[in-house]
């Protein structure tokens, strides 16, 4: 649960970096779109400290889904929302509503249930099939990903949000279905490409649905997908299971975490400045 913990801190305060990176390299002008303010962002120190958490927080993702279930780990990775919630407030002087500030000790207060409810990683492979419905709904995403830009209607920020959690959710499903890291086991394995293009597919959806969506509906969107789906999965064909007696527990904790999550949906994109949405 410490690495997932970790992962999320990793992620949230990366979101915060990033975007303090990102406004220091909007003022000094400039022209060239936004792939010359890329350039000057990757410039700020602030921008590649972001990224570099991003890698350590991606990396405490994979020990957390190699050592406890995967809905305590969609759980927590929700999390970050709150975290980044918390670092704005402090590093942009973004303003939390009482709201807001409730959300972070719900989502605190869930975690805590799932960290004492949750058991250890299950031991089942689940059907051999599952590798090729992870790669199959990886596809999925990724055409969304492609295509899903050119929607115009008015559920579009909803429908790529959680089109990008359902990408993300693949990639947490594919590492417990990677068994071995050899070079030829990882070619030959579907979800290892299912990784890939799941992860791919989301950050299409997900920057395409915070471009010209609402923020908080896309960030909704991702958070139901990234964790109800891959819960499922895991207890119904991976194995995960909580302690003895607890499972309620670990029920009330996942549906706390979420909610929280879903109250702090706005923090899913760099927060604004003056604390609105």
């Amino acid at each position: 649960m410490l690495c997932a913990l970790g992962a999320a801190v990793c992620f949230g305060t990366a979101t915060v970096l990033q975007a303090v990176a990102a406004r220091a390299a909007s003022a000094e002008g400039g022209a060239g779109g936004e792939a010359a303010l890329l350039l000057r962002a990757l410039r700020q120190w602030r921008y590649l400290a972001g990224l570099a958490l991003d890698g350590l927080g991606f990396l405490l993702q994979i020990a957390a889904l190699r050592s406890i279930p995967i809905y305590a780990v969609a759980a927590a990775l929700a999390s970050s929302l709150a975290v980044t919630g918390v670092v704005a407030a402090r590093l942009l002087r973004v303003r939390l509503s009482g709201v807001e500030w409730a959300g972070v000790g719900v989502v605190c207060a869930g975690l805590a249930m799932l960290g004492l409810a949750s058991g250890s990683e299950g031991s089942s492979e689940g059907p051999a099939a599952l590798q090729w419905v992870m790669l199959a709904i990886s596809v999925l995403v990724l055409l969304l990903g492609l295509f899903g830009g050119r929607w115009t209607g008015r559920g579009r920020a909803l429908v790529l949000g959680a089109g990008a959690g359902c990408g993300f959710g693949v990639v947490e499903v594919s590492v417990r279905l990677i068994d071995s890291l050899g070079p030829s086991d990882l070619l030959t394995n579907p979800a290892t490409y299912a990784l890939l293009l799941g992860g791919g597919g989301a950050f299409l959806l997900l920057t395409s649905a915070l471009q010209r969506g609402s923020v908080t509906t896309a960030t909704a969107g991702m958070v139901i997908g990234e964790t109800i789906g891959p819960a499922l999965v895991g207890v119904v064909w991976l194995g995960d299971r909580t302690r003895e007696g607890l499972a309620w527990l670990a029920v009330l904790g996942f549906v706390v975490a979420v909610a929280g999550a879903l109250a702090l949906a706005r923090f899913g994109e760099a927060p604004e400045a003056d604390g609105t949405a």
